[in-house]
């Protein structure tokens, strides 16, 4: 196996070094049962959509789920990835989209061309029920092999990613969530954002900080109207500042900006992973692959191509 380390592998394809240091923007609003999160994936939208090929409203789909998982990511304590996977029986059977504990994204797509051809020609905005069809969404945390994983799983309900989020939220989760994605083609490229709220207990501390007065169901709700004065294009705005968005939103509930969490390109693909794949391969199957001498893998989530020549990779044994 070739072991060197993919940070010292100088036949690595060049992937972006790109880091939006204020991709994810935690507030809350002071002493009320609210918090929440602002996404701008920015610059880096475009970096993970335009390595694809797919047509333009599978990578609108795919931007905003790559939102979705950054904001959500944010608010969990975990060491390993969070995912959201949608398959289902329309013309994108497969979307997987993860990032890492640290903001690492990535995804990956699967979908039938001429139906996606026959759909964007009839509606060029199709939302996410169109494209996905009738299947299930799944939500997980992977730790590693020696941590259990935790997965939840819902039908796919709603019209918009926004709304089949929300629906798991509220049957698997069982606790309210508001949340508004955006993804489009920008004159700066490929865009995408997300703002989520959550409600939440009124207990301990944020008990302490409400009036008697405070009604937990009524502050939700002006919450949740407040936020949906947003637009797509205040979202996708890259010169309108997080916290100048969220005080235009929120000023009249206290709105208050915590620490920002960074989002980046975050394939984890490796010369030295895929080699240790195609040695589990026999010779006869390796022999078969090479083309002139030369076996070709491609990464499904950053659509790089890795190339190793015949001779340095040896395949499994027939007692293997």
């Amino acid at each position: 196996m070739i072991d060197t380390p993919a940070f010292l592998d100088t036949h690595r394809p060049d992937v972006p070094d790109l880091v939006v240091p204020q991709g994810v923007t935690p507030f809350y609003l002071a002493g009320r049962p609210v918090r929440g999160r602002l996404v701008r994936v920015g610059a880096l939208t475009d970096a993970l959509l335009a390595r694809h090929d797919h047509p333009e409203i599978v990578l609108r789909l795919a931007g905003e789920a790559l939102a979705l998982v950054g904001g959500l990511a944010s608010a969990l304590k975990f060491q390993g990835s969070f995912s959201l996977q949608a398959r289902g029986d329309g013309p994108v059977s497969f979307l997987v989209a993860d990032c890492t504990h640290a903001g690492a994204l990535r995804f990956h797509a699967r979908s039938d061309a001429q139906r996606i051809a026959a759909l964007a020609a009839s509606d060029p905005d199709a939302d996410a029920s169109r494209l996905l069809g009738r299947g299930y969404l799944a939500f997980t945390v992977d730790q590693g092999p020696d941590t259990d994983i935790h997965q939840g799983i819902v039908e796919i309900r709603g019209a918009s990613l926004s709304d089949m989020a929300g629906h798991y939220f509220e049957t698997s989760e069982q606790h309210d969530c508001w949340i508004r994605l955006a993804c489009a083609r920008t004159s700066a490229g490929w865009r995408a954002s997300a703002l989520i709220l959550e409600r939440i207990a009124t207990e301990g501390g944020l008990a302490a900080r409400t009036t008697p007065d405070d009604d937990p169901a009524e502050s939700w709700a002006t919450a949740t109207t407040l936020a949906e004065t947003v637009t797509e294009a205040e979202l996708l705005d890259d010169a309108l500042a997080p916290e100048a968005l969220l005080y235009r939103l929120f000023h009249s509930e206290d709105v208050c900006a915590d620490r920002p969490r960074a989002l980046a390109f975050g394939c984890r693909c490796s010369r030295a992973r895929l080699s240790g794949i195609l040695e589990t391969f026999s010779t006869d199957d390796l022999d078969h692959m090479a083309e002139n001498g030369t076996i070709s893998m491609s990464c499904e989530f950053c659509n790089l191509s890795f190339h190793f020549s015949r001779a340095e990779i040896g395949g499994a044994s027939a007692t293997d």
